[in-house]
């Protein structure tokens, strides 16, 4: 309803052209649906209609199968197999191969959409990220964090950072000063020992 809303500016604001709505209960439109979802965010972000958004593809322990890719097993049951299971690796490895194509296409969308002097993925800063580093022993160091756009201007992109030891919450204290808010500490202040300078 809000994508509808009458006043938004930019010849980029028109409805999108759904087409066929997809089964929403059937597994195997999940990669229609998300690419929708992306869809409308990319409009949403353009008409200015939000600042904010994110697309979580399922829920944290999904036992979702990914019958596109043609693997059976729920993605959550592959995480939990130890890391000398060759098949579950080389399963995950498709499936995370799947999702950064996701992400890839949404960083496309959003190149792809002029703003000003640039496109809308310069105004933007997008974070793809997993909650776990390894999920068969939900792992949380060293989780890989890929970013896209620049906001603005404040992010410096083509780089490789890697950081040892260094809590998440500092990269989030260097998102939000990338987006002009004047913060040192994110979440508990116990844990942040600085901030990781994106620009």
């Amino acid at each position: 309803m809000r994508l509808d809303s009458e006043g938004v500016g930019g010849g980029l604001c028109n409805q999108p052209v759904l087409g066929k709505v997809p089964d929403l209960s059937m597994i195997d439109n999940i990669p229609a649906i998300g690419r929708l979802q992306m869809d409308l965010l990319a409009i949403a972000l353009a008409c200015d209609l939000t600042r904010v958004a994110s697309i979580m593809w399922t829920n944290s322990a999904t036992q979702m199968p990914f019958p596109w890719l043609s693997i059976p097993e729920g993605h959550h049951e592959l995480a939990h197999r130890g890391n000398s299971d060759e098949d579950a690796q080389e399963k995950l490895v498709k499936i995370n191969n799947w999702y950064a194509k996701q992400f890839a296409y949404l960083i496309a969308k959003l190149k792809s959409m002029p703003e000003g002097d640039g496109s809308v993925l310069d105004s933007t800063l997008l974070i793809w990220v997993n909650e776990h580093s390894r999920g068969n022993n939900h792992d949380r160091d060293g989780i890989p964090y890929v970013i896209a756009g620049k906001a603005g201007g404040s992010v410096t992109p083509h780089r490789w950072l890697q950081l040892d030891d260094v809590p998440h919450n500092n990269l989030w204290v260097g998102c939000m000063q990338a987006m002009g808010l004047d913060v040192e500490t994110f979440g508990n202040p116990d844990y942040c020992t600085g901030v990781v300078k994106l620009g």
